[in-house]
């Protein structure tokens, strides 16, 4: 049973972080095609944006949380471990970062966004740093 909960936790990480790269890259996107005033590209990464969210990211995350909850329900003692702690800070940020992009979101959808496509492309490797980071910890176990 542990086996069958850790590879679906796994599926839903690889599944969420697949969603937490290709969201901020349809950012660069719809920032480029505001500055170029392209109203129907921008319509077009409205509805990209929003159905990958709901549909993907958001469902993704909810899995993530409850399987990796349901692992360390099972192994408890990985939470008096310092790389667990450090993997757990990772997540948190994680999160923040994902209902950072759900206020990007709204912004471009209202049209209320400024931000330039240069800055979305930077904002899209916070998620690499952190896969590493949670890789690195979870495989390794450092400390």
């Amino acid at each position: 049973m542990y086996l069958w909960i850790k590879a679906i936790h796994l599926i839903a990480m690889v599944t969420w972080f697949a969603a937490l790269f290709y969201l901020p890259r349809l950012f660069v996107y719809h920032a480029q095609a505001r500055d170029a005033g392209d109203s129907q590209a921008m319509a077009y990464f409205t509805t990209m944006e929003r159905k990958l969210y709901r549909g993907i990211m958001m469902p993704s995350m909810i899995a993530v949380l409850i399987f990796g909850g349901w692992l360390l329900f099972l192994a408890p003692v990985w939470l008096s471990q310092g790389w667990m702690h450090a993997k757990l800070l990772l997540i948190v940020l994680l999160i923040a970062y994902h209902h950072v992009c759900l206020i990007y979101l709204k912004q471009f959808s209202q049209a209320r966004c400024t931000k330039s496509h240069v800055f979305f492309r930077w904002f899209n490797e916070a998620p690499v740093i952190a896969l590493i980071g949670i890789i690195l910890l979870a495989v390794v176990k450092p400390f």
